[in-house]
C-alpha cells in the first residue's frame, strides 16, 4: 500500500512538471532579440568570419557551458539564453546563420550583434566616434527583421505570439565614445536621441504586430573592470561609492539613460494600452551581487575584476585582452561577476536572469505576461 501511495505520488509529481512545462511553453512560441554584446548568440563571427581579429571568438569564451567560443561575450550562457530555458524554448539562433546546420528560426531568431548601436554607424563617424566593431546599428537589426518578417506565412501571428527583447541596446552609443577620450558632458545629449530612436523602434515593432516586449536598461557600468582601469589614475575618493567600490559619476550615467528609458516606456505605454511593455531593470539586478558579493557566491576581493585578463588592479589590461595572450582565465568564473572586464560571466548572467524571472526587476513584473513561467528552469541545464 505505501509502495503504491509513493508510485502514485511520483506519478503525479511527473505529470505536474510536464504541464508546467508545458504551460510555460504556452506563453510564448519564440523569442525575437535585438540588442548588442550583452544579447548577441553568435551573429559577430557570422558577419565576420571565423578569422576576425576581435578577441571575443577564441578561447577560453564559452568554457563553462559551451566549451567552446560560440560568439557569445562570456564563459557561457547569457540573460537570453536562461529566459529560453524559463520558456522551454531553444536556445535563440543568430539570424546570420540562416538555415545553416539545419537550424529553424520556428521557436526564436536574434539580430543582435556585438559592438551594435541604437544610432547608425554613419552618425557616430560624422561626430568622430567612428564605432570600430561593427557598422551594424538598431536600424540594420530591424531592417533584417522586416526582411525575415515577410517569409513567415503570417508573420503578423508570429510577432504576436513572440516574446520580443529589445537588447540591451544604446550602452555602446554612449560606450565607444568614452573610451574614445569623450566626456559625460559631451555625450550627455545623445541619451535623448538614443531613447528616441528605441522608442520608434518600439513602435515600429508593435505596429508589426508585437504585444509583449522586454526592455532592458543599462548596467552599473561604474562598476565594470574596463572603466575602473581606464579612469583610475584620474579619479579621487570621492569618485567612488564606499560601499561597492564601483564609479559614482558612471553609475549616475546609466541611472539617467534609465530613467530617460522608462519615461518613453510611459509614453508608448499610453497610446498602445493593448501591448504590455516590460522594463527589464539590469542595473540593480547587477548592483546586488556588488553591494553583497559573498550573498552571490562571489568573492569579495575580487568582485571588481576580470576573471580573464592580463593582471593590473582589476586584471584588465587593454593592449592584451581576453582571448589574446598573455592574457589567461581563472580557475573558477563563478568566483567572479566580471567576465573579460567589460562583460559578465555565466554565473552574473544567471543571477540577472533569476533576479527578472523570480524577482522583483521587472516592471510590470514578467508573470504579467507569463502567469506560468517555469523559474526553476534557471537551474536546469541543458545539454
Amino acid at each position: 500500500m505505501v509502495a503504491l501511495a509513493a508510485t502514485i505520488l511520483t506519478l503525479i509529481a511527473v505529470l505536474s512538471s510536464s504541464a508546467s512545462s508545458e504551460s510555460a511553453a504556452g506563453c510564448f512560441e519564440s523569442i525575437i532579440s535585438f540588442g548588442d554584446s550583452l544579447a548577441d548568440t553568435g551573429n559577430y563571427p557570422l558577419l565576420y568570419g571565423a578569422d576576425t581579429p576581435m578577441h571575443f571568438v577564441h578561447p577560453p569564451y564559452g568554457r563553462t557551458f559551451f566549451h567552446r567560443p560560440t560568439g557569445r561575450c562570456s564563459d557561457g550562457r547569457l540573460v537570453i539564453d536562461f529566459i529560453a530555458q524559463s520558456l522551454r524554448l531553444p536556445l535563440v539562433q543568430p539570424y546570420i546563420a540562416g538555415g545553416e546546420g539545419g537550424r529553424s528560426f520556428s521557436k526564436g531568431v536574434n539580430f543582435a550583434v556585438i559592438g551594435a548601436t541604437a544610432l547608425d554607424f554613419q552618425f557616430y563617424e560624422k561626430i568622430g566616434f567612428p564605432n570600430a566593431y561593427t557598422n551594424v546599428s538598431l536600424g540594420t537589426q530591424l531592417d533584417w527583421f522586416k526582411q525575415f518578417l515577410a517569409t513567415i506565412p503570417d508573420g503578423r501571428k508570429f510577432l504576436q505570439k513572440s516574446l520580443v527583447l529589445m537588447g540591451e541596446i544604446g550602452g555602446n552609443d554612449y560606450n565607444h565614445p568614452i573610451i574614445q577620450g569623450s566626456t559625460l558632458e559631451a555625450i550627455q545629449p545623445l541619451v535623448s536621441l538614443v531613447i528616441g530612436y528605441i522608442g520608434s523602434t518600439i513602435e515600429e515593432l508593435i505596429k508589426l504586430g508585437a504585444e509583449t516586449l522586454l526592455v532592458p536598461g543599462n548596467l552599473p557600468i561604474g562598476c565594470l573592470p574596463i572603466y575602473l582601469t581606464e579612469f583610475k589614475a584620474s579619479s579621487s575618493a570621492q569618485d567612488y561609492d564606499p560601499k561597492t567600490g564601483c564609479l559614482n559619476w558612471l553609475n549616475d550615467f546609466a541611472i539617467y539613460h534609465n530613467q530617460l528609458l522608462q519615461n518613453e516606456l510611459n509614453r508608448i505605454r499610453q497610446l498602445y494600452s493593448h501591448t504590455l511593455l516590460i522594463y527589464a531593470d539590469y542595473y540593480n539586478a547587477a548592483l546586488r551581487f556588488y553591494l553583497s558579493p559573498s550573498q552571490f557566491g562571489f568573492s569579495e576581493e575580487l568582485i571588481l575584476s576580470a576573471c580573464c585578463g592580463s593582471g593590473g588592479p582589476y586584471n584588465y589590461n587593454d593592449t592584451a585582452l581576453c582571448g589574446i595572450p598573455p592574457a589567461s582565465s581563472c580557475d573558477d568564473p563563478a568566483s567572479y561577476a566580471g567576465w573579460d572586464g567589460i562583460h559578465f560571466t555565466e554565473a552574473a548572467y544567471r543571477l540577472i536572469a533569476q533576479g527578472l524571472l523570480h524577482g522583483p526587476y521587472t516592471i510590470p513584473h514578467i508573470t504579467t505576461a507569463c502567469p506560468s513561467l517555469n523559474t526553476d528552469a534557471l537551474l536546469y541545464e541543458y545539454s
